[in-house]
């Protein structure tokens, strides 16, 4: 990973592409002068930042974070096969229909509670 944002590289991707910092501000919903910090190594980016740049950029978010000289955790795709979302939803599920059942015991305790005042 480098140590420090490689203004030279992504100057010369930008160029490339016919973009300019300008685009960049736009795609990160940042001014012009919280990019100028980003080229002097004074602000880093998010894990969203980084998915951004990689896609105004088309290159993979690890060569924008590798060249970013970020610490970020790199963000993670959604998973795209229908049985990972399909246990996913089982558990949100699962663990839904336990929270129901405490709110009802919360509930049956608490008018409990008051019948004896």
């Amino acid at each position: 990973m480098a140590l420090f944002f490689d203004k030279e590289w992504f100057d010369a991707k930008l160029a490339a592409l016919g973009l300019s910092r300008a685009h960049v501000a736009a795609t990160l919903a940042l001014r012009e002068a919280q990019v100028a910090e980003i080229w002097k190594d004074q602000r880093e980016l998010s894990a969203h930042d980084v998915a951004a740049l990689a896609s105004l950029l088309k290159v993979s978010t690890q060569e924008i974070a590798t060249r970013a000289g970020v610490s970020t955790p790199l963000p993670t795709a959604a998973p795209d096969d229908l049985e990972s979302i399909g246990e996913a939803i089982s558990r949100l599920d699962a663990r839904l229909e336990r929270l129901e059942r405490g709110m009802i015991e919360i509930k049956a305790l608490l008018l409990d509670l008051r019948k004896r005042d």
